[in-house]
């Protein structure tokens, strides 16, 4: 049994109640997140009358096969906050994330009410949502078993979904309001996820599942322009080499520069 695998009856609380209080808050916020859609008009991209230069079948937004992902963060997530308010709700390594990936899920909550309202709130939101799961990447319990499993590998995979869902929105944001054509906006959003995967993936050394999201995310752009433009099928493919390229060097890298442990998922 690992250090992080201690049933919380005989972890400390040197912080009293708070542990437990945030613990439950996320379970809360957590919920909040997962039945936010079933309080609103659902959501499958932008009204493309939010925008003055209306977007209609965008080539940025990836097929809509890949939003199914959505199901596997929602369910990973309860399984997360579950877990650590029943088994780690005093553990200092589970209750780190708590607190900003409680901040992004609670912002995630209201984001479909916005996003069907404006376009301009709704991109401001998920970036607010990105930054703050990343904050909790940084801070996920590190270690085998339900560390790996249940604590760092669903707030990779949804960190790594909103890398994809925030740049997305930027290129909607610069197509919609003319500032450039759909395909420069695309390439350019492009750009800017692989730039930021790349950098979180190598910096963090580990939680390949962060990579793995925004590839899902990627080959759904190139099965969307898969009948043209040609040129934005070819940026996202050539940032999925990239971004693998990336997971095979954090698999390589020590995290905690002592040893090798193989790809950290």
């Amino acid at each position: 049994m690992t250090q992080h695998d201690t049933p919380a009856s005989a972890a400390t609380d040197p912080d009293g109640p708070w542990p437990t209080a945030r613990a439950a808050l996320l379970l809360l916020a957590t919920l909040a997140f997962v039945v936010s859609p079933y309080f609103t008009d659902g959501f499958s991209g932008f009204d493309p009358d939010l925008f003055p230069e209306p977007q209609r079948n965008p080539p940025v937004q990836p097929a809509g096969y890949a939003f199914g992902i959505w199901g596997l963060i929602y369910a990973w997530l309860i399984a997360l906050a579950a877990f650590g308010l029943i088994r780690r709700r005093s553990d200092p390594a589970w209750d780190a994330p708590r607190l900003p990936l409680i901040i992004s899920l609670g912002a995630g909550s209201a984001w479909i009410a916005v996003a069907n309202t404006s376009a301009v709130w709704a991109t401001v939101l998920i970036w607010a949502m990105l930054l703050t799961a990343l904050a909790a990447l940084w801070r996920v319990p590190q270690g085998d078993g339900s560390a790996r499993w249940l604590g760092a590998a669903p707030v990779a995979l949804y960190a790594g979904w909103l890398t994809a869902a925030s740049c997305v929105s930027v290129g909607l944001m610069l197509a919609g309001f003319g500032v450039t054509g759909p395909v420069a906006a695309a390439l350019l959003a492009l750009a800017l996820a692989v730039v930021i995967a790349l950098t979180v993936q190598v910096r963090l050394g580990r939680a390949a599942l962060y990579g793995v999201a925004v590839i899902w995310a990627l080959v759904g752009v190139v099965v969307a322009n898969s009948g043209g433009p040609m040129v934005v099928a070819l940026c996202a493919g050539a940032g999925i080499i990239a971004v693998m390229a990336a997971i095979w060097r954090a698999a390589r890298t020590p995290a905690d520069g002592a040893s090798l442990a193989g790809v950290r998922w």
